[in-house]
């Protein structure tokens, strides 16, 4: 409501500027025409500028701070610059003119570009940017490799379980390159299906996804886990992987880690010694009578008698669960078989 009003009133102030002009004699009181073409060249500006505004829904408060900064010290550097040259010119108004704006124009283009190729580098000292760094749920996520190839991320996202910025690194995305131009035809599907991932988080308007392109001095001679965990310091981040290696060494490094494997077994329904279970055994296990099958979750369940009950649909008893980063596995003992779930009671008329 307040964005709103604040709009009606830029538009009613723009319209109302001519007025000014007139009384301050920029327009003459005795041109109609000037007077009404400056109010309708005025209204139509300020309807474009809140159209605009309307339009880019989602801007990026650090591009905007590195606008308004390169802008200050641009405009302030070539004041300084302007004085200084001046006194080696001649006494020429128009020279002076010239080479100030033409400065200006550099300075102020050469700070903008400064700031805004290092604005992860530190934080502007404005107070809320400054408080919104520590607060929950702003640290951006890094996504290594294992985790676009594998695809589920782009459906975690798409459930609002992410709530800061993505960053993909240029380096990630030149592995993923090689891999899907790789002669082996399973790495050739598995590289062209992470590109596919990649592609639909940038075309989806809600992911804040970011292409990090530039080259860290620490990212010399580093394979790409440690580049990643590298940059995940720098930018105080979260990595997000399916890698367990990479897990284990972000974690060494004191680096937050999302391994999505961890989240889809915290969602996996939890089994305790003692309740029954039907599953079907479809091969045998690696001891002696065991046989193996598996959850609709694809949760392993290794089953103690089972192998003589191989291709069949079986009730099992749980004995135990083992859980750990590279899924679930749940053991279990023979009890009968072949079984078919129960179903639900039938209705008698």
């Amino acid at each position: 409501m307040a964005l709103t009003i604040l709009r009606i009133i830029f538009i009613l102030v723009s319209a109302g500027m001519p007025v000014w002009f007139i009384r301050t004699g920029v327009i003459p009181d005795n041109d109609p025409t000037m007077m009404w073409a400056t109010m309708i060249s005025m209204v139509s500006a300020a309807v474009i500028v809140v159209a605009a505004d309307m339009l880019i829904r989602r801007k990026q408060l650090d591009i905007i701070s590195s606008v308004y900064f390169g802008l200050i010290v641009g405009l302030f550097l070539a004041y300084v610059a302007g004085a200084a040259i001046s006194t080696l010119l001649p006494p020429d108004a128009s020279q002076r003119t010239v080479i100030s704006v033409a400065l200006a124009v550099v300075i102020c283009y050469i700070c903008i570009s400064l700031l805004i190729q290092t604005r992860n580098d530190f934080r502007f000292v404005i107070p809320y940017v400054e408080f919104s760094k520590e607060a929950k749920g702003r640290r951006p996520y890094i996504l290594d490799t294992s985790v676009v190839i594998d695809g589920r991320i782009a459906d975690v996202i798409d459930a609002n379980l992410f709530d800061s910025q993505l960053v993909m690194p240029r380096f990630v995305i030149g592995e993923l390159q090689g891999i899907a131009d790789s002669d082996d035809r399973l790495r050739r599907g598995r590289g062209r299906r992470g590109l596919d991932i990649l592609n639909r988080l940038r075309t989806n308007p809600s992911v804040d996804l970011q292409i990090f392109d530039r080259e860290l001095p620490e990212f010399a001679d580093q394979p790409v886990d440690l580049k990643l965990v590298t940059l995940a310091k720098h930018l105080e981040g979260k990595l997000v992987t399916n890698d367990y290696n990479l897990n284990k060494i972000a974690r060494l490094h004191g680096v937050t880690v999302i391994n999505l494997n961890d989240v889809a077994n915290a969602l996996k329904p939890i089994f305790l010694p003692g309740e029954h279970v039907f599953v079907r055994l479809v091969k045998p296990g690696e001891e002696s009578g065991q046989g193996v099958g598996y959850l609709e979750d694809g949760t392993m369940v290794v089953v103690e008698g089972g192998r003589d009950h191989l291709n069949e649909q079986v009730q099992i008893a749980v004995t135990s669960v083992l859980q750990t980063s590279a899924g679930r596995m749940i053991f279990g003992r023979y009890e009968s078989g072949p079984e078919t779930k129960p179903g639900p009671p039938a209705c008698q008329g």
